[in-house]
């Protein structure tokens, strides 16, 4: 990044700071004159004396990860002084487990939609279609429900026959009672 001193404009930080950039400034590369408010929230938090420390034991391809780190915390402590980004972290925290939960919810209905346990609810099976099942071979096997050791088998007490590959599995229906509904495969 060129120095704001060959633009005649000083960097963010000497014009906050009101002092003339000289060409060598730390500041320069990392707080150009069109973002001011990045230096004013860094220098809030930790100070111009501390970051220029920091700045000058760091090797220069380390400088510009440093200011893009110190310019986030700042800003997260503006916004909310008392956690700053470990609020933001713990919020996307609950996120995710929120949404492993939803995905786990989801896996276990399309298990037990492929083990036709329940049939779907926008897809109402019609009489045709149970009295060609009935006619097909059966097979028999337990289905496993809960998280890879810490699951439980609950044995079926209908049989389920799987003309065709299931959605996650690669392999012919014969293959479908080690993987998928009846061996604890992967979802």
């Amino acid at each position: 990044m060129a120095s704001s001193s060959s633009y005649n404009s000083p960097c963010a930080a000497c014009k906050f700071l009101r002092r003339k950039c000289l060409p060598g400034c730390i500041f320069a590369p990392y707080f150009p004159p069109e973002e001011p408010q990045k230096f004013a929230n860094v220098h809030k938090i930790f100070g111009a004396s501390n970051v220029t420390k920091l700045l000058n034991e760091l090797l220069p391809h380390q400088r510009e990860h440093a200011v893009t780190s110190l310019a986030y915390e700042a800003e997260a402590r503006v916004r909310d002084p008392v956690y700053g980004c470990v609020g933001d972290i713990s919020v996307l925290q609950r996120q995710v487990q929120r949404l492993q939960r939803e995905l786990d919810s989801a896996n276990a209905d399309l298990l037990r939609y492929a083990c036709n346990e329940i049939p779907p609810p926008s897809l109402p099976v019609p009489p045709a279609m149970t009295t060609s099942i009935q006619q097909m071979p059966q097979r028999s096997f337990s289905a496993r429900f809960g998280n890879e050791g810490s699951g439980f088998y609950r044995p079926s007490p209908t049989t389920y026959s799987f003309p065709y590959s299931l959605p996650w599995t690669d392999t012919p229906s014969d293959d479908n009672n080690e993987r998928g509904c009846g061996g604890g495969g992967n979802l």
